[in-house]
């Protein structure tokens, strides 16, 4: 048990170019990120953030939205890339960018 009285308490992030948007949830055993997602979408924190459609990991690994989390588990939302990383780096090794 947390300190919130609940079994489940977890902190939803989403990074973004200029700043970090975070929340921490507290649910009963059972939560998946999914149920997170719909929760996080009403705090203010995400309000506007498309965060529903996002890829979502758990500490760094990818998982789906039927996950079943557990307590202190950080939900990462990612945004989509805006630049292929390997057409990235072969700009900048040509001098390009």
């Amino acid at each position: 048990m947390n300190g919130y009285g609940c079994a489940v308490a977890v902190e939803v992030v989403l990074a973004e170019p200029n700043a970090a948007r975070r929340t921490e949830l507290a649910f009963s055993e059972g939560m998946t990120v999914a149920m997170a997602l719909a929760a996080a979408a009403e705090q203010p924190a995400f309000w506007g953030a498309e965060i529903t459609s996002m890829a979502v990991g758990v500490y760094g690994e990818v998982v789906q939205p039927e996950h079943e989390l557990r307590d202190g588990d950080r939900i990462e939302l990612y945004r989509p890339l805006v630049a292929d990383p390997k057409e990235s780096r072969r700009l900048r090794a040509d001098g390009k960018l």
